[in-house]
């Protein structure tokens, strides 16, 4: 019996080559192990109860009254980069060049200690991203910053030290590699064919429907055709946005609706799989460069480990057809 040939794909974007090689695996669901039940912190030894009493810094944004709050938004105890009166300055020691870590890294955290994002009602999930939006739009007056970063990290394995639900925004002074190669993929693309590059893979996925997880009148969630990962997926606005921070209410709301729902398929059909999303958008500053980006929201379940192949190559192997996932994912 002859096994099915894997396959080299090209990303549109990056140009990176990913190897699709279901053969690897017998099923897509065996791809999954059986889940160990999640592990719930209780609730009265979590720092983010009382956010006051664990040490925090007044919050820079809170939304609900101050005994009934439903989010806030409060600096990071332990950050990655931190907020300075000056700019971080480029220099060089010998070949190298190296900048101080100056910007911001935040915490969104939800009230609920129990309720990750998938669990929040919609209201509550479209308030969690229109306090990234708000925060967002506050930290364009930094003209030290080039990239605000937010993002989720659910379950241990994706990074998520404390089990109470919460999100982070990181506003950093360099553009970051990925960013950059997105960036300038899409323009390529967009020089030789005249067409947003996202727009084109929206249109593809609408009218083939192989890959499609949710739809709803303003969002498409979809398993992208050069998946690096088993079970990723990406939510896009159908209208081209490059910049989240100016998206308007209503084509928010249908973002949210539409990660919500594929996050609830990812936990039913899937055992709760540990996670991390992420909003990729064009940069804050030289805006007038970026009118051909179209920003989104990328999903990576944790399933798969990097090993000899990926780490040596930096071509990765998805053992999970696209097409199998997404069919997987819409049960």
């Amino acid at each position: 019996m002859s096994k099915k040939i894997s396959q080299l794909r090209q990303d549109l974007v990056s140009g990176d080559w990913i190897v699709i090689a279901p053969s690897r695996a017998k099923r897509p669901h065996q791809v999954v192990k059986k889940p160990s039940k999640r592990k719930i912190a209780p609730a009265k030894d979590c720092p983010f109860e009382d956010l006051e009493k664990s040490g925090h810094e007044a919050p820079i944004l809170k939304y609900g009254n101050d005994g009934d709050w439903q989010l806030q938004i409060v600096e990071n105890k332990y950050p990655a980069f931190t907020h300075q009166n000056v700019c971080a300055v480029i220099m060089r020691d010998g070949p190298y060049t190296l900048t101080g870590g100056v910007g911001h890294h935040e915490l969104v955290v939800t009230r609920d200690h129990y309720k990750n994002f998938a669990e929040l009602s919609l209201k509550e999930a479209q308030q969690v991203f229109e306090a990234f939006r708000d925060r967002y739009l506050m930290l364009l007056a930094d003209n030290c910053l080039a990239y605000i970063s937010i993002f989720h990290n659910w379950g241990p394995n994706a990074g998520a030290s404390i089990y109470h639900p919460h999100y982070q925004i990181v506003a950093i002074p360099v553009l970051p590699p990925d960013i950059s190669h997105s960036l300038q993929g899409s323009l390529r693309y967009f020089e030789e064919n005249k067409k947003c590059v996202h727009c084109v893979m929206i249109d593809w996925e609408k009218d083939h429907k192989k890959r499609i997880i949710y739809e709803n009148e303003g969002a498409i969630a979809f398993a992208p055709f050069v998946s690096k990962e088993p079970f990723e997926f990406r939510v896009f606005p159908k209208k081209h946005m490059p910049y989240f921070e100016n998206t308007l209410d209503v084509e928010l709301d249908h973002v949210v609706d539409a990660l919500q729902k594929s996050l609830r398929k990812l936990k039913k059909n899937l055992g709760d799989p540990d996670y991390n999303f992420f909003i990729h958008t064009a940069p804050i500053q030289d805006k007038k460069q970026y009118s051909h980006y179209h920003w989104h929201v990328e999903v990576v379940p944790k399933f798969s480990i990097a090993a000899g192949f990926e780490l040596s190559t930096g071509v990765e192997i998805n053992v999970v057809d696209p097409d199998d996932a997404a069919k997987l994912l819409r049960r």
